[in-house]
């Protein structure tokens, strides 16, 4: 199982090609982080990898390519786990615990930037909290080999950003009882 977190190339944005709309192996699967009514899904549940993954208005990203190539190199007796907790245009702050309400308060104020906050809505306000629900959810069924994000548009010159992300991965690591 993989935690997958970032901005909108990890929330996935590219519409399929007609070769990737066929995919049918179940051995790739996601934990919904959101209720896809569009699509059937309901948040903390597994589905088969067939975008979209992250949120129902999203379509195809890395976490498919990444989660189709893994299984495409595996044994056929593993299967491969994804969950997706990503938004477009957000800083790394919006996925650290301590910092997220004072973020999402700093965008909400700017009329602008209120569609962030629409979207950070959809993980009930902590895209932190909801990827930790999920994990917790995902360790019943398997077990977290890593993360993959996909983050720094909005902030890749901030002489903190490597602290900050070490600090969001410790946290899950701590929340989760990994080492």
């Amino acid at each position: 199982i993989y935690l997958c977190f970032g901005q909108s190339n990890m929330e996935a944005g590219a519409i399929p090609a007609d070769k990737d709309k066929d995919f049918t192996d179940e051995r790739f699967q996601f934990l919904a982080a959101v209720d896809m009514p569009r699509f059937g899904r309901t948040m903390g549940n597994w589905y088969q990898a067939t975008p979209p993954i992250c949120r129902q208005e999203n379509n195809m990203g890395p976490v498919d390519f990444f989660g189709r190539k893994m299984i495409e190199n595996l044994p056929d007796s593993i299967k491969v786990g994804v969950i997706n907790v990503s938004v477009a245009g957000a800083k790394l702050e919006l996925w650290d615990k301590d910092a997220c309400e004072a973020y999402l308060a700093m965008e909400n104020a700017d009329p602008a930037r209120q569609w962030l906050g629409r979207m950070a809505q959809q993980y009930g306000n902590s895209p932190y909290q909801r990827l930790l629900e999920m994990a917790r959810i995902a360790q019943k069924s398997g077990v977290i080999k890593g993360m993959l994000v996909h983050q720094g548009e909005s902030n890749p010159d901030d002489p903190q950003w490597c602290g900050r992300l070490k600090k969001i991965h410790d946290d899950l690591c701590s929340g989760l009882g990994l080492n």
